[in-house]
């Protein structure tokens, strides 16, 4: 199985978020206490969301120290630019632009949303004419 071609539900995502803002792996009850002001669980109904993640391959569990400690097995951004990709894919036709636009048309951007975006267009561009420059210091003086 391949836990690339699975998706998250919102409660696995809120597990998820827990797991992959810890440092170290870990327990079912500290989840449970993370979650305690997003989600009324009993135990129980984490651990059957926690046997879920472990078949779709988000997390493994070790079981070898008497405590079943948790640990993705994906990380958050591999996850995250997986569903933005998808997302894009099925809702927008692959474009950015009509993502945007359809925000935009909606008033679902405020004008300090633009300016940000528009500074970080910017940000990307200026690295990639210094990469681009730098590639082309180098293959020049490769030349001579």
């Amino acid at each position: 199985m391949n836990h690339t071609s699975k998706k998250l539900g919102e409660a696995e995502l809120e597990i998820m978020q827990v797991i992959w803002h810890s440092q170290n792996p870990v327990t079912s009850n500290y989840i449970l206490k993370e979650l305690q002001g997003l989600r009324g669980w009993q135990l129980s109904t984490l651990m059957t969301s926690l046997t879920r993640l472990e078949k779709k391959e988000f997390v493994i569990c070790d079981r070898s120290t008497g405590s079943n400690l948790y640990t993705a097995i994906i990380s958050e951004d591999d996850y995250k630019t997986r569903a933005s990709r998808h997302f894009l894919e099925k809702l927008y036709n692959n474009s950015l632009k009509n993502m945007v636009a359809t925000l935009y048309g909606s008033q679902a951007l405020k004008v300090s949303d633009v300016e940000e975006l528009r500074e970080f267009l910017d940000q990307i561009e200026a690295e990639q004419s210094k990469t681009t420059y730098s590639k082309g210091e180098y293959l020049g003086e490769e030349g001579q």
